[in-house]
């Protein structure tokens, strides 16, 4: 048998390839003859006809339109500073004086690698790319948008100079909102033409284009603007534009920017928020080009009436706390969607960098993070109604108990107001803001279960543990206004995260949707513990002690939940405060981080806090929160539920003093505790606060530290220690001393329906008789109080009343024992 021969099929193959390989690659050619250069002097019509508006919530309400009175002012290539055209060279196209118009390895590396790896036709580009691109309508990453701009990039080298092409992208290049070209942004951010730009101001301008919204100087990234900058004045010196020296001198160098221009823009700040989210997501000239319509969350009245209120108090709290700036944001905690966003008291306010955004910035939040703390101890077991000693004490285990300071690695803080409680409960605690407790709780909870809680809720800016010790629950890390509000937001909404957004519709200029907001809802605490933190947050009568019964944190006819903090130096005050429907959170201090006087965020921010949930409130339907389910206490330690004397209970009768039985009523049972005085961490594993008393406690590093001041409290205060339980039991409240009581006019008798029903009853008793209460059917219907005991009801009257019912009378003595009795009640109707 033979093998046949395949190698005039294999040339056949290789021929049939080449010719198709010839015909494609002729096509290409005919088809890159027939490009045309676009026109390159129509800038102004192309951006207006394609400009990203961004609306209010309702979508009728213009906030910003990106192209709007843009700003644009061509000059010639001899009037642009050397510095700026060498920093643009060295930054964007290194090789621009080398090459045709195309680096051939990088387009290939973005028309068929990218695509390759999933990422699309992107990158590669170089100056006179850029140039053509900004002349092409279409944004799409598809190869053949790419070759040709290659064709066209290649065609505009031999068409016009290296110094033309270089004039025509400085003319052009976005440099942040309006501005458009080099001579532009020179005069907005330097106050002077692009020919006398300075080698430092012209680092700034080169770092720009590439991102001009994330490294605007009016942004908050202004450290990450510092970095881009250093990045290309090291390019110019690698690429010899400028020497060692000049390098050094710029790197080190400092520049004023111009204060920003009032451009008529509405809600700035959560403008060049949402516009960043843009370019972050749809790139940079997707955001020019494509015409996107931006539909957002913002309620633009709300909006509109917080910046009036922001803007009023800052100025009172300028002059009387010396905190001349504030922010608020607001979110509705159902959806995520964020209602209101004011970054300062003025976006355009130059006297405190006004566009800096506070409400995204990273600040110490005081004391308003304890909440995420006291979820977490509820977590695993501690109650609202747990009971710790708030007394000077000293928390690290390098120091003697009885150093009471903070020096030297020491640690012992203090309350707010200088004084200490003694035993409080959680819900006192947290309610009053004490400070020592907190860092109880703390260290109860466990730090990395504490932080892990925090984070589950939105607090993202806290991931390193190590950083962190126990001053974390008095604001020792670093969180934004926006992330603390939508966390407590979690508090607000049964334990269910909606993270925030700013988003409910984009769709580009050809109406296609490219984005729709859709709730994602995550439980991420349980019903019970976030109603537990809404119970004490919301709780007038155990925040009173601190703050009054009127404070600001108060409302009279809505259940709203709050908590201030303010930074031990005085830098930061929050508050923090939520119904169901809406999340408020507002932040006072000064954008240089200097102190305010010395006064507690009650003061400085509650009251503009307030004003503004008075104004939101009357916006949403009023709702109450939902209450925590109450707890049998019968089975929790003493410790757990607010007994701080000790563990050994008994329950005696008031009324005698003798031990109760199982006849003594509630009213007069009263729990009493030998007295055994010691810290919590006596008598519970601070890991599993339900389980059996530790044996050894003095083994947990703190037990020392937390006994050394209770026993010096015990001795200071005169406190007993020790007693008996009585041996004699109740004999008032027995069986044979209850009294009894019988109807005498009810049974066999035939009522009617509307005439009036006397009750007549015989009774017996060992002590006097304090009153009988009457029921129908179960329904309470009256109580008589005097000799002879004696109610007059009419039938008609009862709802649940039938032709055949139960009368029931209980009778109660003086000492609170009680009997009764149940007849037939016969109606005719």
């Amino acid at each position: 048998m033979t093998r046949r021969r395949k190698k005039p099929h294999f040339r056949k193959l290789i021929l049939f390839f080449i010719t198709v390989g010839l015909f494609v690659s002729g096509g290409v050619i005919l088809w890159g003859a027939t490009l045309e250069i676009p026109d390159l002097q129509s800038f102004e019509t192309r951006k207006v006809t394609q400009s990203t508006k961004i609306y209010d919530r309702t979508g009728e309400i213009l906030l910003y339109d990106l192209h709007e009175n843009i700003r644009r002012s061509v000059v010639p290539y001899e009037d642009i500073s050397r510095n700026i055209k060498n920093a643009t060279v060295a930054i964007e196209d290194a090789d621009f004086y080398q090459h045709y118009g195309i680096r051939p390895l990088a387009t290939f590396r973005a028309v068929f690698i990218q695509p390759l790896r999933g990422k699309g036709v992107q990158g590669g580009s170089t100056i006179t790319q850029q140039v053509v691109k900004n002349s092409i309508l279409t944004n799409e990453r598809k190869v053949s948008r790419k070759l040709k701009e290659w064709i066209l990039a290649i065609k505009l080298e031999k068409k016009l100079s290296k110094e033309e092409i270089l004039e025509l992208y400085l003319n052009e290049s976005p440099y942040g909102g309006n501005l458009y070209g080099v001579e532009e942004a020179s005069q907005a951010f330097f106050g002077k033409p692009a020919a006398n730009l300075s080698l430092l101001e012209a680092a700034y301008l080169a770092a720009l284009p590439q991102a001009p919204t994330y490294y605007s100087p009016y942004g908050n990234n202004r450290g990450q603007l510092e970095d881009r900058k250093n990045l290309v004045l090291l390019k110019m010196f690698e690429n010899s534009f400028i020497s060692e020296e000049e390098y050094s001198k710029a790197k080190d160098g400092t520049v004023e920017f111009k204060p920003q221009q009032d451009t008529g823009i509405k809600a700035p700040h959560f403008v060049f928020f949402i516009r960043e989210y843009l370019e972050e997501t749809y790139g940079k000239r997707a955001v020019e080009e494509r015409g996107f319509k931006v539909i957002t969350t913002i309620n633009y009245p709300l909006q509109e009436k917080a910046e009036e209120i922001v803007k009023r108090y800052a100025f009172e709290n300028e002059e009387k706390f010396n905190a001349e700036n504030a922010s608020l944001v607001a979110i509705d905690p159902k959806t995520g969607q964020i209602l209101v966003m004011v970054g300062s008291r003025d976006y355009f306010d130059e006297n405190i960098d006004g566009n800096f955004n506070v409400a995204l910035a990273k600040r110490q939040p005081g004391s308003a993070f304890k909440p995420f703390v006291y979820a977490t101890a509820f977590k695993k077991g501690y109650t609202p109604e747990t009971v710790v000693f708030d007394l000077q004490t000293q928390f690290s285990t390098e120091c003697e108990p009885d150093n009471l300071t903070s020096e030297d690695d020491c640690y012992s803080p203090g309350n707010y107001d200088g004084k200490f409680h003694g035993p409080i409960t959680f819900r006192n605690a947290l309610a009053q803001s004490v400070n020592i407790p907190a860092v109880k709780a703390l260290y109860l909870s466990g730090l990395t279960d504490s932080l892990n809680t925090a984070r589950d809720m939105g607090l993202t800016t806290l991931v390193d543990v190590g950083r962190y010790g126990l001053t974390l629950v008095l604001g020792g890390g670093e969180v934004t206004p926006l992330d603390i509000t939508s966390a407590y937001g979690v508090f607000a909404n049964d334990g269910v995260k909606n993270s925030y957004t700013g988003i409910l519709q984009i769709e580009d200029g050809d109406g296609s949707i490219l984005e729709k907001f859709t709730k994602r809802p995550a439980q991420v605490i349980e019903p019970q513990i976030a109603r537990q933190i809404s119970d004490v947050l919301s709780d007038n009568k155990a925040r009173a002690p601190a703050f009054g019964l009127r404070s600001p944190l108060y409302f009279e006819d809505y259940d709203v939940a709050a908590k201030t903090g303010t930074t031990n130096d005085f830098r930061d005050a929050w508050i923090v405060g939520y119904s169901p429907n809406i999340a408020a959170g507002a932040w006072a201090g000064n954008n240089d981080n200097s102190p305010m006087e010395k006064k507690v965020a009650g003061f400085t921010i509650a009251p503009l806090w307030n004003e503004f949930m008075n104004e939101a409130l009357k916006t949403f339907p009023n709702e109450s929160f939902k209450k925590p389910l109450i707890e049998s206490t019968e089975n929790i330690k003493p410790v757990l539920k607010g007994e701080w004397r000790g563990s050994e209970q008994y329950v005696i009768d008031s009324i005698s003093g003798n031990l109760a039985t199982e006849f003594t009523p509630l009213e007069t049972r009263e729990v009493r505790v030998l007295n055994n005085i010691h810290s919590i961490l006596n008598w519970v594993d601070k890991i599993d606060p339900r389980g059996t008393i530790p044996t050894n406690p003095e083994k947990d590093s703190q037990f020392t530290l937390w006994e050394y001041p209770i026993r010096e409290w015990v001795s200071e205060n005169n406190v007993f220690e020790g007693g008996l339980i009585p041996t004699v039991i109740d004999t008032i409240h027995t069986p044979q001393n209850q009294p009894t009581v019988h109807f005498t006019s009810i049974d066999g008798v035939i009522h009617q329906i509307n005439i009036p029903i006397t009750t007549t009853v015989s009774y017996t008793n060992k002590f006097p008789i304090k009153k009988i209460d009457y029921f129908i059917n179960g329904i309470f219907v009256g109580t008589a109080e005097n000799y002879p005991f004696f109610i007059t009801f009419s039938p008609h009257t009862i709802e649940s009343i039938n032709k055949q019912n139960t009368i029931t009378a209980v009778i109660y003595d003086s000492m609170f024992n009680k009997g009764s009795s149940n007849s037939t009640l016969k109606i005719q109707f």
